[in-house]
């Protein structure tokens, strides 16, 4: 599976991004789906998630606006080519396409935090997008954005 090119997502994207559950839409916060065996989600471990979750996108906003003040920066820099040699315009190069990469990463989890965000409010938080059951609470606390159980995320990671 080819990596998805972004645009802009410093807004959220529209509620109805978010993909409805599998025989389960309207479940409250406080019910939201645990594999056989874990204990269900307490109010506050909810609001743990989502405090997280929150606190991540506020971390991402400010990484991006950083990432894009630096590459300003650097696009303002690369025509400054007087007196400098091609090594001196290879690290300009190598740097800005870094940082180009590092805005890009930071923009693809900006878009997983806020569809988590979206699945927590919408219900469906903790419910593979695959097939509908549920990813483990366990799983949910140590990655948030997970979107897929573990045996969909191994089949995607096998085929691509």
């Amino acid at each position: 599976m080819a990596a998805k090119k972004t645009a802009d997502v410093t807004t959220a994207p529209a509620a109805s991004a978010v993909p409805p559950a599998r025989g389960v839409a309207g479940t409250a916060p406080e019910e939201l789906a645990v594999r056989p065996g874990e204990e269900p989600w307490s109010p506050e471990e909810v609001a743990e998630a989502r405090a997280e979750l929150e606190g991540e996108v506020t971390r991402l906003q400010a990484e991006i606006a950083a990432s894009e003040e630096a590459l300003s920066g650097l696009m303002r820099d690369s025509g400054d080519g007087a007196g400098h040699d091609e090594a001196d315009t290879g690290t300009k190069n190598i740097t800005r396409e870094h940082e180009m990469a590092l805005a890009a990463n930071a923009r693809a989890t900006l878009e997983q935090t806020q569809h988590a965000l979206q699945r927590l409010d919408a219900g469906t938080y903790g419910l593979c997008e695959v097939c509908g059951k549920p990813i483990g609470k366990a799983r949910m606390q140590a990655f948030p954005r997970a979107t897929l159980c573990v045996e969909d995320k191994q089949k995607q990671e096998r085929r691509g």
